[in-house]
């Protein structure tokens, strides 16, 4: 059957001649199709230019992101296809010393569309291969997947656990359910990264049950922790916490809202056998309002403040104010760890909000370091807003 055609507008092109993997729907022409109906939600359909070239072959979506692009090149979508994308991503993290690292065996495999699958994520947990599909097209495809999977990893694959329910019931108005597709074995809940092992959620624990992201920005806190007494807000599963006091901290003092956060916080640091942590369930404003400990380091973590270009103007309002009770705070020669993970505020606009704060403290501070999401969570060079974790890492006098 001839796929549906999606028809640019004059001029409309030119980003997907520059390999950006996107059309929005104001973009669209007309469409064509043999049926006279339009494409459903998650169909695969081809786009061309108002000439008829052929432009790209992708997912239809109802929403502002009409088509979500998974190739640029006329193929056939079946299940090579989904091998060598799966196993191309696997390479690049074979690359990274990331598929045999006796240190570390958790990682992100796929990462939308940094490593062009727009709408897949696949975390490594130690054998485990945790899928969230957050466009229909890719939850349609998860038995070639799977299959690209279990070809991929052959004997190494435990398990398969599909986590997509949320994300799709929100596209679809459908419940769907969470679970295994494909299991050889029992999982290990215990994964190891950089040496420190951390208990493993991904049935109940936010996102895929443990944040990737924060790796390499966890491994330099234990260059800034020896004999200092840290501070780590929003600290959910407590990654800095451990890699802290592994490095021979002082002391370590964790602070969530959410009291499963803390006792998840708690494990870990039990896990790996560690002392001189106290942790807090409080909100970090208020943590931050009482405190009276002159900490050395503070690390700021937040979620995302802005979830929208709309929510922009508050969510910059709450990343000073944040930041402006930690500089205050600080010791002096204390070091600050700050991020954002909000990909509607871009990296500019947080160093700015930071200098804001910055100003008003009235503190001198210099910027030792720029952070960034880990190369297994890649940014297509055509697709610059993949890039969404920022950070700095401040010297405060």
């Amino acid at each position: 059957m001839e796929l549906k055609t999606i028809v640019l507008s004059n001029k409309k092109e030119s980003s997907l001649e520059r390999k950006h993997p996107w059309v929005f729907s104001g973009a669209i022409n007309r469409i064509i199709s043999d049926t006279g109906e339009a494409p459903f939600n998650g169909e695969l359909v081809e786009v061309v230019d108002i000439r008829n070239n052929f432009l790209a072959l992708g997912y239809f979506s109802d929403g502002t992101i009409a088509v979500r692009v998974i190739s640029f090149q006329k193929t056939e979508i079946n299940q090579e296809f989904w091998n060598t994308k799966i196993q191309t991503a696997y390479t690049v993290r074979e690359n990274l010393n990331l598929t045999n690292n006796p240190t570390t065996n958790i990682y992100r495999l796929m990462h939308g569309e940094g490593d062009g699958i727009p709408g897949l994520i696949i975390d490594f947990y130690n054998g485990t291969a945790i899928i969230q599909a957050h466009a229909i097209g890719v939850y349609n495809a998860l038995d070639e997947i799977s299959l690209a999977l279990q070809h991929v990893y052959g004997e190494k694959l435990i398990a398969i656990y599909n986590k997509s329910a949320e994300s799709i019931a929100k596209q679809t108005n459908e419940t769907v359910e969470n679970g295994y597709i494909y299991q050889n074995g029992e999982p290990s809940i215990v994964g190891l990264e950089h040496g420190n092992e951390f208990n493993l959620d991904w049935i109940n624990g936010q996102k895929t049950g443990f944040f990737l992201d924060q790796r390499e920005n966890r491994q330099l806190i234990a260059d800034y922790s020896k004999g200092k007494k840290v501070l780590n807000t929003f600290c959910y599963s407590g990654g800095f916490s451990v890699y802290a006091l592994k490095a021979g901290a002082a002391a370590v003092h964790s602070v969530d809202s959410s009291q499963k956060a803390i006792d998840l916080t708690d494990a870990n640091i039990k896990l790996n056998k560690l002392k001189k942590h106290k942790s807090f369930a409080s909100d970090t404003l208020d943590y931050l309002k009482d405190n009276t400990i002159d900490y050395d380091v503070i690390i700021l973590d937040p979620p995302a403040y802005a979830k929208s270009k709309k929510a922009q103007h508050n969510a910059i309002q709450g990343y000073k104010r944040l930041n402006l009770m930690a500089l205050k705070q600080i010791k002096p020669g204390g070091i600050l760890f700050t991020f954002s993970c909000s990909q509607a505020i871009h990296r500019k606009m947080f160093y700015d909000t930071l200098t804001a704060a910055a100003i008003e403290s009235g503190r001198s501070i210099r910027v030792l370091h720029h952070l960034s999401q880990p190369a297994d969570h890649p940014v297509n060079i055509y697709h610059p807003e993949g890039e969404y974790l920022k950070g700095l890492v401040l010297y405060v006098e």
